[in-house]
């Protein structure tokens, strides 16, 4: 009895415009007014008043329509409530009820239904903004972009003291739609009569961004800067625009940019990263002290530059700025914290990176400094305590105990420890035997014991497990081209884990070993050259420079050796490789 005087409560306060509203197709709009209550018009957020309500008679029918309606949409019915809810909007036109039912559709992801609603809602209440925006929303949703056009007219022309808004607002509906060239013309059309408002310049500019129009991305944004020169959004997006093109080009806008507009904080911290990007630190770090002074009390600010410092390998004022950022109150004390942890941990002051990683409290973050916790130890020798750290952690579910037996198993193959890593993957293994990045990293350390048996069944088992895993893929095939067998069968394994991820460096440089090993040298050089740029990591400089002086360009060989020597000079794969060929000409690498 409780439970149906409830319901018939809420009947009541649906038909008196009470009824609570569910999340609809109006959370696409960005900035849009909530809707029920006293509605005020979307765009020139005014008071209006709602049109003559229909005289709706409270009969046994409608209060149980109601009633099951809501009740089914308590109990997670919407096969029951939809229905009902949309019955009622068609009987009554009130446009009290049309808006509940549109948004009980949209929700249980009736499209159809919600679709009708709306249209009856906007019938019911023509002079409704919210009504006209849900429904324009429901039509992009479904694709129907010519039908929701007269509805995007009326909505810009009814908002003439804030077109500007209406633009925004339309920009980020329109960008859900699969259909990007319909969009891009949609946009024209709407934006032909405001040739003098920037937000509709940059709208067309945007849907030509999306469409792949990357030449009226750009005519268009720079329209809206003529427009209205100080606005930074239009800013951010022309650099964003330009850096396809050119990360110079990018870098020159955004510094003229800011030698007319000082205090634009988004601009700037954008052209510290491009600038990072770039590797022109010292005019980063510069940037970095512009901002520090102008938002010396901001800790979003300050995090940011901390990042910044850190891309650019200046841990001193990276470690500065996370201080900083934590004195301030940022709100997520521990991505500072592990960030300074990690900081120090390449610094190699350990006792600090300790501090840092234990100060980390359980949540988000947790289990990642504990893992690196372990890591510190182990890298200062302290393998024992390392692994009973890691053994002594609750896991909170089984994928967190797989990776804390990954990290155990990494610091025992860190400490060449290969057969005991073998025996802990082998054991963890026998109650999770499905688990691919168990079976990966069982593999991997079968490969170092050449135990190739095993490598190869793990590996397979895997890409049964995840037909998409390209690095299981890529390791078979790199294994056997390493070994110079089965090279057809190599190639063919590398090829198909490229297709998986075609910009992966450490596939790219596979794909050169094996049509190295397969004496297609111009081939090989193609790809290793690619990924070494890419990723300058040791081996691949080692792959690279080998291929290089076996096809008599041994001065590109030395260059590729010499260049990586400097970051990579204590690594086993390129000392090993100019040892071979240049013990010599290379006295680093003895």
């Amino acid at each position: 009895m409780i439970r149906f005087l409830s319901a018939a409560c809420v009947a009541a306060l649906a038909i008196a415009g009470c009824a609570s509203t569910g999340s609809g197709p109006q959370e696409q709009l960005a900035q849009a007014p909530q809707g029920g209550g006293d509605v005020r018009d979307a765009n020139t957020r005014a008071p209006r008043s709602r049109p003559p309500l229909p005289r709706v008679e409270l009969t046994e029918e409608v209060m149980f329509k109601l009633m099951l309606a809501e009740v089914a949409v308590q109990r997670g019915q919407p096969e029951i409530g939809v229905p009902a809810l949309l019955d009622l909007a068609r009987e009554t036109r009130d446009p009290r009820i049309a808006q509940r039912a549109t948004e009980v559709a949209w929700s249980a992801r009736y499209a159809d239904a919600a679709l009708e609603a709306a249209g009856l809602w906007l019938q019911a209440d023509p002079g409704s903004m919210r009504a006209r925006q849900v429904l324009a929303a429901l039509l992009v949703s479904q694709h129907k972009i010519d039908e929701a056009q007269a509805q995007f007219e009326k909505w810009l022309a009814a908002s003439k003291e804030n077109i500007g808004e209406s633009f925004l607002q339309l920009s980020t509906l329109l960008a859900r739609s699969g259909d990007r060239k319909a969009v891009l013309e949609l946009m024209r059309g709407l934006a032909k009569p405001y040739p003098k408002v920037p937000e509709a310049r940059l709208a067309v500019a945007q849907a030509a961004w999306n469409a792949g129009d990357r030449e009226t991305a750009l005519q268009e944004s720079s329209a809206a800067l003529k427009l209205k020169p100080d606005w930074e959004l239009a800013a951010l997006f022309q650099a964003q625009a330009l850096q396809q093109r050119s990360n110079d080009e990018a870098i020159e806008f955004l510094g003229q940019y800011l030698g007319k507009h000082p205090d634009a904080k988004d601009a700037r911290l954008n052209y510290a990263r491009l600038l990072v990007a770039n590797k022109r630190l010292p005019e980063a770090r510069k940037q970095f002290e512009v901002l520090s002074e102008q938002f010396p009390q901001n800790p979003e600010v300050t995090m940011a530059i901390a990042v910044l410092a850190i891309q650019a390998n200046d841990y001193d004022s990276a470690e500065k700025q996370l201080k900083r950022a934590l004195e301030a109150g940022y709100g997520e004390p521990d991505t500072a914290r592990v960030y300074l942890g990690q900081l120090n941990e390449e610094r190699k002051h350990y006792d600090e990176a300790l501090k840092w990683y234990s100060a980390v409290e359980p949540g988000e973050h947790y289990l990642t400094a504990q893992l690196r916790y372990a890591g510190v130890l182990a890298k200062e020798g302290r393998l024992g305590e390392a692994r009973k750290h890691l053994q002594k952690l609750e896991a909170e579910s089984p994928q967190q105990r797989v990776q804390l037996t990954q990290a155990e198993a990494q610091i025992l193959r860190d400490a060449n420890e290969w057969q005991e890593a073998f025996n802990l993957l082998g054991r963890a293994l026998e109650s999770n035997a499905d688990d691919p990045d168990l079976l990966y990293d069982h593999a991997m350390t079968a490969e170092k014991l050449n135990r190739v048996d095993i490598l190869e069944d793990n590996l397979r088992k895997v890409i049964k497990l995840r037909p998409d895993h390209a690095h299981a893929y890529n390791a078979l095939g790199y294994t056997f081209a390493d070994r110079n067998q089965r090279l057809p069968e190599a190639h063919a394994l590398i090829e198909h884990a490229l297709k998986l991820a075609p910009d992966d460096a450490f596939i790219m440089d596979s794909m050169g070993w094996v049509l190295y090993r397969m004496g297609r040298n111009g081939e090989a050089i193609d790809y290793l050259q690619r990924a070494y740029m890419q990723r300058p990591d040791a081996e691949i400089a080692a792959h690279l420079g080998e291929v290089l002086w076996i096809n008599g360009e041994q001065d590109r060989a030395r260059k590729v050796w010499t260049d990586a020597l400097k970051e990579h000079a204590d690594n086993d794969s390129l000392q090993t490789t100019i040892k071979r060929f240049a013990p010599v000409i290379l006295p680093a690498a003895r």
